[in-house]
């Protein structure tokens, strides 16, 4: 059996990680390079950085930190936020990121999936999907979660798949820093539904909710921000809890 990842996410806004609740209220949690250092010591299998205002504000991600970032860590790291072209994604590349998530752009313009997939290869293109569960139904969002894209989450996962997407990382926007644990029924939905990996993210508080994403959700992948920044939960520990529950994770026993 593939172990299940454990992935601290990092959202930058003006070079300082930050967090929310429910895509709002943001405080600062640290410096991200300094951040992801300490994550790739403590045993976390991946990391994703997530420019977060990039798309709304209309430029570029972060270049310069990225090169940071790889020069501190050893483990895989993706970077999205910003890229709206295949030119973006070798620019990521070459700074030292192993893969791409795109959301904003590829809502309006799914060919760069296909773009992506064909010129880097589909296990560089990872497809976020921020989705609010409003009016019986999930409805993706764009831009940081601010605007409505038109698109309902099983269809768009499913385009997403079919046009190249390597992973899906569905963030539900009404869990996100709520810490009440993971939307699993849309979880285990999508992985009935599609053939490649989903990673989990928005409402872990405590490690019975990554148990609980990888058992009932049927996640490939547990990401999460604030209980890593704040040291609610250390990877070490999380790690061990989930192997005494009988989920293969790689882990270090030291703790």
């Amino acid at each position: 059996m593939v172990a299940r990842r454990i992935i601290p996410c990092l959202d930058i806004k003006d070079g300082t990680t930050v967090k929310g609740v429910n895509f709002v209220s943001l405080r600062d949690a640290g410096d991200p390079v300094e951040l992801g250092a300490r994550y790739s010591r403590e045993g976390a299998d991946e990391l994703v950085y997530l420019d977060i205002t990039a798309s709304h504000e209309g430029r570029k991600t972060f270049t310069g930190m990225v090169k940071r970032v790889a020069a501190a860590i050893n483990i895989p790291f993706t970077v999205g936020g910003g890229i709206n072209e295949p030119a973006d994604v070798e620019c990521m590349l070459a700074a030292g990121a192993d893969k791409v998530s795109v959301n904003s752009a590829a809502l309006r313009n799914p060919q760069l999936i296909e773009d992506i997939a064909k010129n880097f290869g589909t296990q560089v293109c990872v497809v976020a999907i921020d989705a609010r569960y409003e009016n019986g139904e999930w409805t993706c969002y764009l831009n940081g979660g601010r605007l409505p894209a038109g698109k309902r989450l099983y269809q768009w996962a499913t385009e997403a798949e079919a046009r190249g997407a390597g992973e899906i990382l569905f963030t539900s926007m009404n869990h996100d820093g709520v810490k009440t644990g993971y939307a699993n029924d849309a979880l285990a939905a999508l992985a009935g539904m599609l053939h490649i990996p989903v990673i989990a993210s928005g409402g872990a508080g405590e490690k019975a909710h990554f148990r609980d994403a990888f058992l009932t959700g049927k996640a490939d992948a547990a990401l999460a921000a604030g209980v890593f920044h704040f040291e609610k939960i250390r990877i070490a520990e999380l790690k061990q809890y989930l192997h005494e529950e009988g989920i293969n994770v790689r882990r270090d026993l030291k703790i």
